[in-house]
């Protein structure tokens, strides 16, 4: 067969492989045909032909992009109430079909966009976005990303199923710091508090109605008006986006759930899923309990750094909703208090110089006090030490692994995207570790760091990495994990750029 352009389709079987080991045979021959029952017809009834089936995955060709992509939104939306939970990603590109198997750049990437995209969700390059009607399907931005064995980062695109709606950071950020003013045509233009992030909401994109209210809005920064919108012709959308406005992709159903969400207690976000198993007899939990500051200068990379402290007590790379904002440089580890009621040692300091930490300083802000731990270790500077929701409770006899992408059980450390956060060293290190894609969180912690292993003896935590270390803190100090090492109820794990605790069930 001659090499035609296709779309090439690859749908998962989430968490197939834990189903395996909590399954008898007969439940897993039901789980596959059941999968396969529902599956197969979709994507031939949108004209994908199926390449091959692998009981808990499928690869199918479609002629046509648009077709693609409506086929997997039906899939994922299929499943959503049932016990099985699909990801499905995809490619389009030049395939060539021998002896009824497919191969091309676009099957590999397809197949290595599936490993990537979270249960639920349907990602695609941009090559299949250009190629689909885009005023038929919803479709947000998921971002660049490395992928194994594909030369540079990939950008990533997002299908968006009427019944999802994934609110960008700034959004939430809003919600959480109380920002957020939500506005619905028709109605009077509330009051608007200082630097407001405000959220239209049933305007047609394009529209005369819209045009004119966004005329008569006070000085507003562009980044803080967004719309939400459902699907949009690609002209209304880059009109829209050109001028500095942001897209809410979401049916108004969907958006309004979304955001009620952002209040309730966080299980996963992103990369940073926390897996919980509450059993009836944990033998002990795994709790994510603060950031580890490397030192710096690093490697010849990485001058200095900063990391933002929001208001629910999470770290990320850059925000403008910062509570406060910590600088690691060679001089030591700097804080910066961004909003009212955040103290350090005692006095609110917002607008200040920042500030040197010393070992025991607490810092209080919304989501609960910080205490820095300095270290006499030349790898890490100090630790900021404050428990969040992030728990994993581990049963007798249940291995446990941590890492970016852990098997499960597991506990997924946060893989903060961007490099906002750094400053470079000077010199051709630090210029190819930045054109590749260099983070503190992905170039300090694996896939599959480490894993915490209960015993007749105690618990034994196990390196899985090679070349990324995992430490014990010990009093100020860090102690290596050349392969195995014996802990228990209250000791410290560092990982990459994230403090674990280990605590008895009831603490």
């Amino acid at each position: 067969m001659a090499t035609r352009t296709r779309t090439v389709v690859f749908t998962d079987l989430a968490n197939y492989t834990a189903s395996v080991g909590r399954s008898d045979r007969e439940s897993l021959r039901n789980l596959i045909a059941s999968h396969e029952k529902l599956v197969a017809p979709v994507l031939e009834q949108h004209g994908g032909r199926i390449v091959k089936n692998l009981g808990d995955s499928f690869m199918a060709l479609f002629p046509s992009a648009t077709d693609a992509v409506r086929a997997s939104l039906e899939l994922v939306e299929a499943v959503r109430e049932g016990s099985m939970n699909l990801r499905v990603g995809m490619a389009t590109g030049d395939v060539e079909v021998i002896d009824g198997d497919a191969f091309g750049e676009a099957v590999n990437l397809a197949s290595r966009i599936e490993g990537k995209t979270p249960e639920g969700e349907v990602w695609f390059t941009r090559a299949t976005l250009l190629c689909m009607n885009q005023a038929e399907i919803a479709w947000d931005r998921v971002g660049a990303m490395e992928l194994k064995g594909i030369t540079g980062d990939v950008e990533l695109f997002r299908a968006v199923p009427r019944s999802r709606s994934y609110l960008p950071e700034p959004v939430r950020e809003a919600v959480l710091a109380g920002r957020l003013v939500r506005h619905t045509q028709g109605d009077p233009l509330p009051s608007l508090p200082p630097d407001p992030v405000l959220l239209l909401e049933g305007f047609t994109p394009g529209s005369p109605a819209l045009r004119a209210l966004v005329d008569r809005l006070p000085v507003i920064d562009p980044s803080g008006i967004w719309l939400q919108a459902y699907t949009l012709p690609p002209i209304d959308r880059h009109a829209w986006t050109q001028a500095g406005h942001g897209l809410v992709i979401g049916t108004p159903g969907a958006v309004q759930a979304a955001l009620l969400e952002v209040h309730r207690p966080r299980r996963s976000v992103g990369s940073e899923t926390i897996i919980l198993d509450m059993g009836a007899a944990a033998e002990f939990e795994l709790v994510v309990a603060g950031l580890a500051l490397p030192s710096v200068p690093m490697s010849d990379v990485v001058a200095s750094y900063t990391y933002d402290l929001l208001a629910d007590g999470r770290w990320v790379n850059r925000s403008d909703a910062a509570v406060a904002r910590v600088e690691v440089g060679a001089q030591g580890v700097l804080v910066r208090p961004l909003a009212p009621g955040v103290e350090l040692r005692g006095r609110q300091t917002r607008g200040a110089d920042p500030a040197m930490l010393a070992d025991g300083d607490v810092l209080v802000a919304p989501g609960g006090p910080v205490v820095f731990q300095a270290l006499h270790a030349g790898s890490y500077a100090g630790l900021l030490l404050s428990d969040t929701v992030g728990r994993l409770a581990v049963a007798p006899g249940q291995r446990a692994e941590i890492g970016r992408e852990p098997e499960y059980p597991g506990l997924a450390l946060p893989d903060r995207k961007g490099q906002d956060n750094i400053r470079w060293c000077v010199g051709p290190r630090a210029a190819r570790a930045r054109q590749n894609g260099f983070t503190l969180d992905r170039a300090l912690a694996g896939r599959h760091q480490c894993a915490f292993e209960p015993g007749s003896m105690g618990t034994t935590l196990v390196s899985l990495h090679d070349r990324c270390p995992t430490f014990l803190v010990r009093g100020a100090q860090l102690e290596l994990v050349p392969s195995r090492a014996p802990v228990g109820s209250g000791d410290l794990v560092v990982v990459g750029t994230t403090v674990i605790a280990v605590r008895s069930p009831e603490a």
